[in-house]
């Protein structure tokens, strides 16, 4: 087993980019610039975070970390003009946007963590 998966971190954002993923697939019907934005968002949250495990350096896994958490917020934007555009209902919003924002909460609690060391 990798680093990364042994993460709580890991298996919220796995379980929220399963979710996001299987609505986007169903959903052919939105924009396609719109659903690839948002696919390549989701999977910078994870890639990122994964790389990020896998490096010695300290400020380096900061870094991917930081990276990840943009990624974060990048989706949360695009799931914004989704629900603004009636793509999403307010239902499939809100659960979305309650996983990203504890995903954001913890990746900020590792980026702390490896900012006082």
């Amino acid at each position: 087993m990798f680093d990364f998966e042994k993460l709580d971190l890991y298996q919220v954002i796995r379980e929220q980019n399963t979710k996001v993923l299987k609505f986007i697939l169903e959903h052919g019907d939105i924009d396609s610039f719109i659903r690839e934005e948002w696919k390549k968002a989701s999977f910078n949250i994870v890639l990122n975070l994964a790389e990020g495990t896998g490096r010695m350096v300290n400020i380096e896994k900061k870094s991917f970390f930081t990276n990840a958490r943009g990624s974060v917020f990048e989706a949360v934007a695009i799931l914004d003009i989704a629900h603004q555009l009636e793509l999403v209902d307010k239902d499939t919003f809100q659960d979305f946007y309650d996983g990203y924002e504890k995903i954001s909460k913890m990746l900020l609690g590792m980026i702390r963590s490896y900012s006082q060391q």
